[in-house]
């Protein structure tokens, strides 16, 4: 495994599993073999991508703890994403945010991954509107118990997001106080809602990825034509991003 990629936030509709399909979609076109896994307990819609192929890991316990004695389902998604090859993309929902945070802490698991060579990166998405305290907080929680590189999402969708009354997030406290750990940030424009956002909303309600779009007849040809250009918005902003690199040069990780 070259890289293992975490989407997290601890509040729920912001758009974790999107982000997460993006991700696994760009990944996959760009040659590498990908592993999905939907770690939410309430809402498993990026498990819903059947293109995606995502396996559900159930990790917590009847008490919404994640359970740590003996061999826990993390510790074996763990193992075996170690035993694989390629990169994994990892959905974790809001209900289990905060004990898959002190689990993966207070077991060590970046420090692990990281000594098995292994890059870690975690996605937080933000949201504009009464979601931005909830979210930045969320992102602050990362940044406070992760060791690891951190992608910040700025889903755009309910409207334009500011911190510090500036659009520029580099301007913002949370950048600079924390701009060594935040390696990039990626902007989900928001698109006209009549049109793009029409469409984006019937392409994630029936959990097809842009190439089923692409091929389906549920879509007109402008349809098809707008989506292809949110992925290529979408893509276009990762390929430019450094942690992509090393994957890049190996494709699909595979052990030497």
């Amino acid at each position: 495994m070259k890289q293992i990629h975490f989407v997290l936030q601890g509040k729920g509709g912001v758009g974790k599993s999107f982000v997460a399909a993006l991700l696994a979609q760009y990944l996959k076109s760009t040659g590498n073999e990908v592993h999905c896994y939907d770690t939410d307990p309430v809402n498993q819609t990026f498990s819903r991508y059947k293109k995606l192929k995502v396996e559900i890991v159930k990790i917590l316990t009847e008490h919404k703890s994640i359970d740590v004695n003996n061999v826990s389902k993390f510790d074996a998604l763990i193992e075996d994403l170690l035993e694989k090859d390629g990169v994994a993309v990892i959905d974790n929902g809001a209900a289990t945010f905060v004990p898959l945070m002190s689990y993966i802490r207070e077991s060590g698991v970046i420090e692990l991954l990281k000594e098995s060579g292994v890059d870690v990166v975690v996605h937080v998405p933000l949201q504009a509107g009464q979601g931005i305290k909830d979210t930045v907080q969320g992102l602050l929680e990362v940044l406070g118990t992760l060791q690891t590189n951190v992608v910040v999402w700025f889903n755009h969708y309910w409207g334009r997001i500011e911190l510090n009354n500036s659009p520029v997030f580099e301007q913002s406290n949370v950048y600079k106080e924390n701009s060594d750990r935040i390696t990039a940030v990626i902007e989900l424009e928001n698109y006209n809602p009549d049109t793009f956002g029409k469409d984006i909303q019937e392409m994630t309600t029936a959990h097809l990825t842009f190439d089923e779009v692409q091929q389906s007849a549920q879509f007109k040809l402008m349809p098809k034509q707008r989506l292809k250009k949110v992925q290529r918005d979408v893509f276009n902003q990762l390929a430019q991003k450094t942690f992509f690199e090393r994957i890049m040069e190996n494709p699909n990780g595979v052990k030497s």
